[in-house]
């Protein structure tokens, strides 16, 4: 069979049981596939199945109709192990907005979280909204930072999945409309081989309210990708993207496999791979990986 539907139902919820899997294998042969075998990744979690004779387009859309209730991905296998993953940060591979934490010190969490929240689902233009949300931190004492990094959690599955990428000979890179100075401390303690994001201007150990220029926007994402897999000597069809803001989209859509991760509705809207119950080793499952397989 050359394509492959994966299923992964949440972590450790042992939701993906057998009466789902025959729905699935009975949605494909209804939508006139030819059903294969049943691999699983992990009991209870995430497993394959092998199907052809059919696009993906049209296995989509049957499986969506279907509402399976676990998240239902369906691939060319022979191409889905990556070499790359190029990982958004905020509500991706930490759970929150760092800029939105970091606002809390200002006493403007609020303000900036609303504005946050609408630039993350494309209704405002996404440098003006940096600056209008950094203008609000003006003045603030730089040790801020790292009193807000330590409110910062990890998405669940987030070590695993770039320690088993780089395990596997795969390149992790994040690449965030964030802050260096938070996406630094990602890297290191997860294990990421590069960062890029934007930079907080200070003077005399306050933030000024102001952005480095130009900013790490939705095309920066993209001129990473386009840049990293050159310098890997891999194509973009060889690179896992992940992410879930609006700024997101165009690398998540160049990218071999593209994930939006519980994302933002109009993020959801347009990609065509979306996460919404498995953490960030749905993105291992994806390739082929199973739990056994995994690293930490």
């Amino acid at each position: 069979m050359d394509l492959v539907l994966t299923l992964i139902a949440a972590p450790n919820s042992n939701a993906l049981g057998d009466d789902i899997v025959a729905r699935a294998k009975t949605v494909l042969a209804g939508a006139g596939a030819r059903v294969g075998d049943v691999s699983w990744l992990a009991a209870g979690e995430a497993c394959d199945i092998g199907f052809g004779g059919l696009s993906l387009d049209i296995a989509d859309t049957a499986l969506r109709d279907a509402a399976l209730g676990v998240d239902a991905v369906t691939q060319t296998a022979k191409t889905r192990r990556k070499k790359l993953l190029i990982a958004d940060m905020d509500s991706t591979m930490v759970t929150g907005e760092t800029l939105d934490e970091l606002a809390a010190f200002a006493g403007v969490k609020d303000r900036v979280a609303a504005i946050t929240a609408r630039a993350m689902n494309g209704e405002l233009d996404f440098e003006a909204a940096l600056d209008e949300r950094v203008g609000l931190l003006d003045g603030m004492s730089t040790d801020m930072l790292a009193e807000a990094w330590k409110t910062v959690e990890y998405t669940g599955g987030a070590k695993t999945l770039v320690a088993t990428m780089k395990a596997n000979g795969a390149y992790a890179a994040l690449v965030s409309g964030g802050f260096d100075f938070f996406t630094g401390a990602v890297r290191r303690e997860l294990g990421f081989d590069f960062d890029q994001a934007n930079v907080l201007i200070t003077k005399d150990g306050t933030l000024t309210g102001k952005v480095q220029k130009p900013v790490l926007d939705r095309q920066a994402k993209v001129d990473a990708l386009e840049k990293l897999t050159a310098q890997q000597g891999v194509g973009v069809e060889d690179a896992i993207a992940v992410g879930d803001g609006a700024n997101d989209l165009q690398m998540i859509s160049l990218a071999g496999t593209g994930v939006a991760f519980h994302a933002k509705p109009s993020v959801q809207e347009q990609a065509r791979i979306c996460i919404n119950h498995g953490d960030l080793t749905a993105l291992l499952y994806l390739q082929g990986y199973a739990q056994s397989d995994f690293s930490s």
